[in-house]
């Protein structure tokens, strides 16, 4: 299971550099978002920050309390003061496991649907994680999950002062528990794994193509400015366009191919073939595999 979880994320062959969230390189993305951005480092998440006048909420953590307590130094150079609190856009290590860094008083953030993605894997994922270097089993060293602090069904809004952030439970997209972060009044969205420049990772069981075609319908009509997804770089609502018109494609295409009668492994071979020019023909295959698996 744990090699499942793992199988679409960009370091799944070990990480080359230590994963290390790198300070002063903070971004300013909008009037009240700011990011740390991951450098291109595998395990290194982009770091959200929503700073209000009465409060600050971080997106993502890194891993291990080491990159928890870089954050909050890059925290308190643009804090404005009130309550701090945390959430994660999945519970993958890398984005969860950073917690212990954090401040007491921190309020954690989740939903139940997160939640049941830590009460069944737990620390499997992180104990392969751990074995990918010493870095990655030094950083991850006695990290636990922080208990929620306040728990939510489909949707929370957080009011900052200045800035009201609405955390999303979107369903089994990248994982069961993913959470997007939409900030109002900068229509700045935190994606998390559902849209970023590299290849979809259905990296769950639970994991839909039609979840997450919803997802992407439902992002697209909120019309983002600006998009912060887990990795890679930022970019805007073309980053939407992109994960969309691959997803229909290959539904359409692995639906024609099934009812040929075609196998699912010559499915995804087909699919490769025909869309590798314009993808990576590796990335295609965990796509191909759920379209054809929820095909008719």
């Amino acid at each position: 299971m744990a090699i499942i979880l793992t199988a679409s994320l960009p370091a799944q062959r070990g990480p080359l550099q230590p994963p290390l969230i790198k300070e002063g390189v903070t971004e300013k993305v909008s009037e009240h978002v700011y990011a740390i951005p991951d450098g291109s480092v595998p395990l290194v998440p982009n770091v959200g920050i929503i700073v209000g006048s009465k409060g600050t909420l971080v997106v993502d953590t890194g891993l291990g309390a080491r990159n928890g307590e870089a954050i909050m130094r890059e925290v308190a150079k643009v804090k404005k003061g009130g309550d701090l609190y945390l959430a994660v856009t999945h519970f993958h290590p890398e984005h969860d496991l950073g917690a212990d860094g954090f401040p007491a008083s921190t309020k954690m953030l989740r939903s139940r649907d997160q939640q049941a993605d830590i009460d069944e894997f737990g620390l499997e994922t992180a104990k392969r994680f751990a074995s990918f270097s010493p870095d990655t089993a030094e950083l991850l060293k006695g990290a636990e999950f922080r208990k929620a602090d306040q728990s939510f069904d489909k949707e929370l809004t957080i009011d900052l002062g200045g800035a009201r952030v609405r955390l999303l439970a979107m369903g089994p997209n990248h994982t069961r528990g993913d959470i997007a972060f939409w900030v109002e009044p900068d229509n700045v969205l935190l994606s998390g794994d559902i849209v970023m420049t590299t290849m979809p990772g259905f990296s769950s069981p639970y994991s839909k193509l039609s979840t997450w075609l919803q997802s992407l319908n439902r992002f697209e009509q909120m019309k983002p400015v600006r998009i912060i997804p887990s990795h890679g770089p930022l970019g805007d609502a073309s980053m939407i366009t992109r994960w969309k018109t691959l997803m229909t494609t290959v539904q359409a295409r692995a639906a024609e191919l099934k009812k040929q009668g075609r196998s699912l492994d010559d499915t995804v071979k087909v699919i490769q073939d025909e869309l590798q020019d314009k993808y990576p023909r590796n990335g295609l295959a965990g796509v191909a595999r759920a379209a054809y698996n929820e095909a008719p």
